[in-house]
């Protein structure tokens, strides 16, 4: 169930982000925008609830979020979508899987069993 709230938050941002965009020429994308962000938060707020660390929650979220409103934004909007900004988008899903790595208790080979 935190997977599912983590991956919904995710869509909240990322929708509530392209409706800002979608703003500019369609006033009325504006209420999306604020319910997208206040369920994304909320969702975000209920991950951490369950216990998954703020340092995972938030790198998966913001991670996705960039890569999924960079795709997007190409495709709705026509925004160009260059081979640097596809290495910056790799960089960013390294560093969250790095993170989410470094989260977890490494086993310590030399310690003894309990």
């Amino acid at each position: 169930m935190t997977w599912l709230m983590l991956i919904a938050a995710i869509a909240s941002e990322v929708a509530a982000t392209l409706s800002l965009k979608g703003s500019q020429t369609e006033p009325a994308l504006y209420a999306v925008v604020a319910l997208g962000f206040t369920l994304a938060f909320a969702l975000l707020a209920g991950v951490l609830k369950r216990g998954m660390g703020i340092g995972v929650a938030y790198g998966i979220w913001s991670a996705s979020g960039v890569a999924l409103t960079a795709v997007l934004a190409t495709w709705i909007f026509d925004e160009p979508f260059g081979i640097v900004m596809g290495i910056g988008i790799v960089c960013i899903m390294v560093g969250v899987v790095l993170v989410e790595t470094g989260h977890r208790p490494s086993v310590d080979a030399d310690a003894p069993e309990a």
